[in-house]
């Protein structure tokens, strides 16, 4: 082959080459089904007015941590630290407690969340005294006063148990947790309460 023929069979190659590679470049024909689709999964991902007020709480805290093991008694009191960020370009909080539980080193990671779908609020939990994993669903109002409800295995019954959980802020820096759970009657009763005070305000 000489070398005219050569650049020729090249020329050739490239121009037809060129259609190819633009109809590669060009994005996909997308049906009205398609688009609306696409849309849908847009609205659910993107962090709204909510995801917002979470990021509002991230921060240090110090904890004071009252714990009822027996209803109706006298609480056992420890301190602890917790650290609160937005993870995931703003759309879910993350939160590190590390603390005393029973005389020895407790340590638990939660997330926090918004759910665009269900226009509920979520959080996860897992820490040092279990391998379980509890979930946790719920409603909080403008204020970031909440209700949730939380399901977890039971150490001793192995059965499901429910846990009411409520959230609500005293004054900007200091937000007070609570949980209950079945007494040993079967009835609610208060099992702990979590003092959040904001350093550095």
């Amino acid at each position: 082959m000489n070398r005219k023929k050569a650049v020729s069979m090249t020329a050739l190659a490239l121009l037809l080459s060129g259609p190819l590679a633009a109809q590669e470049a060009a994005p996909p024909h997308m049906t009205p089904e398609m688009q609306a689709m696409m849309e849908a999964f847009q609205k659910a991902g993107t962090p709204g007015t909510e995801h917002q007020k979470l990021a509002s709480m991230a921060g240090t805290y110090d904890l004071t941590i009252k714990s009822w093991h027996n209803p109706g008694g006298e609480p056992t009191t420890d301190n602890g630290t917790a650290t609160r960020k937005m993870i995931l370009g703003g759309r879910v909080m993350v939160e590190e407690v590390s603390s005393q539980m029973m005389g020895e080193p407790f340590t638990g990671q939660g997330l926090h969340g918004y759910d665009n779908v269900t226009g509920k609020y979520w959080g996860t939990w897992v820490d040092s005294m279990s391998t379980g994993l509890m979930v946790s669903e719920g409603s909080c109002d403008a204020n970031l006063s909440c209700t949730y409800t939380g399901r977890h295995h039971d150490p001793v019954t192995k059965q499901l148990q429910t846990t009411r959980m409520t959230t609500r802020w005293t004054n900007p820096t200091t937000e007070v947790f609570d949980m209950y759970a079945p007494g040993p009657d079967g009835k609610e009763a208060k099992m702990m309460e979590i003092t959040y005070k904001k350093r550095g305000q």
